[in-house]
This record gives C-alpha cells, sequence and structure tokens, in this order.
C-alpha cells in the first residue's frame, strides 16, 4: 500500500470528525447532512450524464440497488450516528476510539465471511491495534462529563453499519467503478437524510458562516478524500489492511480535537498513538512476508506437472480436490470480483 495514499486517508477520514463538531455548534446532526450531501449530489449527477458516462455501460438495476443498499449503511447509518453522538456530547476523539473497534471486526468475519486469510502476525498487529483503542478510550471516557452513558453506544452502532457496507461491497459480483458508487452512495444519502430533516422540521440551514465552512470541510476532505480513499485502499489491499489503517484513526482525531477544541490529550492517549503505530507497523510486515511467501509457492507450484490444479480468476493458481488452494497466501474467493486481489496474480 502506498505510504503517501495511506497517510492521506487517515488524514481524511478523521477531518469528518473535527468536521462533524464544526457543524455541531451552528445545526442539528441531520441538517449538516442534508446540506453536505444535496449540492454534492446534484454536482456528481452533472458528472455522471456528461464526463463518466462510459462507466456507467452495462450496469442493471440491479447492480445499482446494490449499491444503494451499502450506501445506506456506509454513508447514512454510519454518519448519522456519528454526528449524532458528536451532538450528543461525545468528543471527537472518543467517537473516533469507540469507531476505532471496526477493525477487529472485519478481522474476525474476513475469514468466514470473504474467505480471506488472516496470518497469526495480522493477528498480533490488530491486537496491539485494540490495546491502543482500549487506553484512548478509556483515557477521553474519564476525561468526559455530562454525557449519558448510553451515548456512548450510538457510534458503535455506526461502527457496525460501516463493517456490514464492507463485506457487502465484498460480495458483490460486478466491479463498479469507484465514480458510480460513489455518485449511488451520495444520491442515497441525500434521499435519507433529505427526508429526515423535513420530516423533524431542521431542513432550513443556519445562517452563520461557520456552518458552510464546516459543510466545505466535509465534502471536500471527509467525502472525496476519506471515503472516496477508503474504497480505493479497499480495492487495492483488502478488508485487512484498510481496516489496519483505521486505527490510526482515533489517536490522530484525538491529536487533531485537542489542537482545535481543547479535548484532553494525556500520556496515556500517547500510549495509545504508539501502540496503533505498532500495529500497522506489524501487519504491513506481516503483508509483505506472506506476499514473498505466495510468490515462493507459485513458483514452486510450476515447477511440478499440472494434475488436479487450476488456474482460478486473474492468472492465480488455485488447487484441485482436496487442496487448500493458498498458492496466493490465502484462500479462493467465491466467483466473483476480489476485494483484496492476490499479489502473486498479474494484474487483470
Amino acid at each position: 500500500m502506498n505510504v503517501l495514499l495511506s497517510a492521506a486517508f487517515v488524514l481524511c477520514w478523521s477531518s469528518g470528525f473535527i468536521g462533524a463538531k464544526l457543524g455541531a455548534g451552528s445545526a442539528s446532526a441531520v441538517t449538516v447532512l442534508m446540506w453536505r450531501f444535496l449540492p454534492l449530489t446534484v454536482v456528481l449527477i452533472a458528472v455522471a450524464v456528461t464526463v463518466t458516462r462510459a462507466s456507467w455501460r452495462g450496469l442493471a438495476a440491479r447492480d445499482v440497488a446494490w449499491q444503494a443498499v451499502i450506501g445506506a449503511l456506509s454513508q447514512s447509518g454510519y454518519l448519522l450516528t456519528v454526528y449524532y453522538a458528536i451532538q450528543l456530547g461525545v468528543s471527537t476523539g472518543t467517537t473516533a476510539l469507540i469507531d476505532g473497534v471496526q477493525p477487529l471486526v472485519a478481522g474476525a468475519l474476513a475469514g468466514p465471511l470473504l474467505h480471506q486469510y488472516v496470518s497469526r502476525r495480522q493477528w498480533l498487529g490488530l491486537g496491539l491495534g485494540a490495546a491502543g483503542v482500549a487506553v484512548v478510550t478509556l483515557a477521553d471516557a474519564a476525561a468526559a462529563g455530562g454525557v449519558a452513558p448510553w451515548a456512548y453506544a450510538v457510534p458503535f452502532a455506526g461502527m457496525l453499519s460501516l463493517v456490514a457496507a464492507t463485506f457487502l461491497e465484498g460480495r458483490s459480483r460486478t466491479r463498479v467503478a469507484p465514480s458510480v458508487s460513489l455518485t449511488v452512495h451520495c444520491a442515497t444519502s441525500t434521499v435519507v437524510f433529505t427526508a429526515l430533516a423535513v420530516g423533524t422540521g431542521s431542513a432550513v440551514p443556519p445562517a452563520e458562516a461557520s456552518f458552510w465552512v464546516a459543510i466545505a470541510w466535509l465534502v471536500a476532505l471527509s467525502t472525496f478524500g476519506g471515503y472516496g480513499l477508503y474504497w480505493l485502499i479497499l480495492r487495492r489491499s483488502g478488508v485487512t489492511a484498510v481496516n489496519t489503517l483505521m486505527f490510526l484513526m482515533a489517536p490522530v482525531t484525538a491529536v487533531w480535537g485537542a489542537l482545535m477544541f481543547g479535548e484532553p490529550f494525556g500520556p496515556r492517549t500517547a500510549l495509545g498513538l504508539a501502540l496503533g503505530l505498532a500495529a500497522v507497523v506489524v501487519v504491513r510486515r506481516g503483508e509483505r512476508g506472506g506476499e514473498r511467501g505466495g510468490e515462493r509457492r507459485v513458483e514452486r507450484h510450476a515447477e511440478r506437472p499440472s494434475g488436479g490444479g487450476r488456474e482460478g480468476p486473474c492468472g492465480a493458481v488455485s488447487g484441485g480436490p482436496g487442496r487448500s488452494g493458498r498458492a496466493t497466501g490465502r484462500r479462493p474467493l467465491p466467483a466473483g470480483p476480489r476485494p483484496d486481489r492476490p499479489r502473486a496474480a498479474p494484474p487483470s
């Protein structure tokens, strides 16, 4: 995974929590979300009918509907819970820290749902990241006051919504261009948030300039930057890699919130940051080792006479009957696009 791409993703995704805090000072969560997505969707639809028309060719209504469901989970459900939690008084750092549980959940489900191989070294990295999340969460929760205990369950529900969207994308049998998925997801969120805002009488935006500054912040950094890079890295490097980077969101947001809003940042938060960085290093080394091992296994397989083996999608060699098919370091996925493309296979 490209280091600069990963760093940009971490900063842009973390900016969403900061932008939510900026918007919460002048309007309700549904008002901010409605005006974040309404003008953005208009622009994306205009681009879709002019610049990116070719990307929509061949798509069935079922494919668009599938992307709408993914968007409802990954944008509407996830963002509504994050914004609402911050509106309830949960700090940006704490919200990001609760969201940081996502890599553990996704990592635990990657095997049974997507048949992706997760090595012991990667599990060690996930454990380190979880420890960092726990350390910083306890520190932030201890410093927070006047927040109802049930408010901390709100971002947890949003984390589960994002995990569900991640696996639905992994099970998709039709590869959709990023411009198409972004347009469908944002259009779905516009419908959801506009309906909620109109239904609650919160559709009229406030006159404060800070509100529109928050909207511009969220559209530029969070939507195009964070959300777009999330799916890009997911498709290039897989569930485990992208969710390991999620461990960095909590400490980065905690630092950012401390600088911008004076939120608490102490030694335990610094310790959590160190554990998150260690988790990324451990998992990345495990991935590189798995790639080298997969390449050696493919070379050895190529030297043997062809028996029961067969060539899978993208040229990846999978085993015949009674074999695990781990020529690329993981079990073969079901038919359809792979969210985690084998490194030993040539580009398709």
